[in-house]
């Protein structure tokens, strides 16, 4: 069997430079890689179903969008492959009605939220008057199982008719009313962040939630500006989850509170700024390319030393 030590798998146009920067970077350490796309998915899957092809690592960027790559991961699985992400994990993590409530019991700050049931199981939905004034006006809508890229999410709702009209949208999934945070301004910036745990590390930035532009954070700014904080709730998150790589919200109120907003994203947008003006800096994605390489290297020698 011809194995490899990453496989990474895609179907997105914009992958294809974190894909090719990965590559070069693991390959220039002496590491081994693999890219299956939609082109060769087929011939992929009947080699690693003959056992002609395996991977030690697995890194699936297709598997929510394509069910192809998912029967080629469960295979990968059963053949011990080391997932980035386990599917069972992501499942448990993107459902945001569960994860408002372990980050509550985790003693993870959060919006005030109101988890209400699917349209299709509850069609008929009461809120009391008390309840909407505590979720303040706006708010927002979002559904509880649609991860990343503000799809269905609703920032300016203002009445229990937004609300009625917009769960009818996704009759299947539960959603959550969240009360809109308004950050606390450092040196002109909204305090708000993107913060990414990436192979056993975390990674910030800031991120601004109106103009959706990152800047890289500089080490200084950390004690600077009192963020350690972010560090410690993104590892708590990660500990949560069991996931290998993700990115998470993480807003400091007008008030000083660190609050998680958008709890877990699982496949972060990995559009470089140089390319695209809303993308993540560059050495920020470098980073995280630089922590999966080392935890392949490690992880390969630990396995040895077994």
């Amino acid at each position: 069997m011809e194995k490899f030590d990453l496989g990474l798998a895609y179907v997105w146009e914009y992958d294809r430079d974190f894909l090719r920067s990965t590559e070069a970077m693991l390959q220039s350490a002496g590491l081994t890689t693999y890219i299956i796309s939609e082109h060769n998915i087929g011939e992929v899957t009947k080699a690693v179903s003959n056992r002609q092809l395996g991977f030690r690592f697995y890194l699936d960027r297709a598997w929510d969008v394509d069910d192809r790559f998912t029967e080629l991961g469960n295979m990968l699985h059963r053949r011990k492959t080391r997932i980035f992400n386990p599917y069972k994990n992501v499942t448990h993590a993107i459902d945001k009605a569960t994860m408002h409530l372990e980050f509550i019991t985790s003693g993870i700050h959060v919006p005030y939220s109101i988890i209400i049931p699917p349209f299709k199981e509850k069609e008929e939905l009461f809120i009391s008057l008390k309840d909407l004034a505590l979720l303040g006006r706006p708010f927002i809508i979002k559904p509880c199982n649609i991860t990343g890229g503000g799809i269905g999410v609703v920032t300016g709702a203002e009445t229990l008719s937004d609300i009625l009209k917009e769960r009818a949208t996704l009759s299947e999934d539960k959603y959550i009313l969240q009360e809109k945070i308004n950050p606390l301004y450092l040196d002109g910036r909204r305090a708000w962040f993107r913060c990414f745990w990436a192979f056993s590390q975390p990674v910030i930035t800031w991120w601004d939630d109106q103009t959706h532009l990152y800047e890289e954070i500089y080490p200084y700014q950390f004690d600077l500006y009192k963020l350690r904080p972010l560090l410690t709730i993104t590892k708590k998150i990660a500990n949560l989850t069991g996931l290998d790589f993700f990115s998470t919200e993480i807003v400091v109120s007008e008030q000083e509170k660190f609050l998680a907003i958008d709890y877990v994203n699982d496949q972060c947008d990995m559009r470089f700024r140089s390319r695209h003006y809303d993308g993540i800096p560059d050495n920020t994605a470098e980073t995280i390319i630089r922590l999966m390489r080392d935890y392949i290297i490690k992880q390969k020698k630990l396995n040895r030393n077994q």
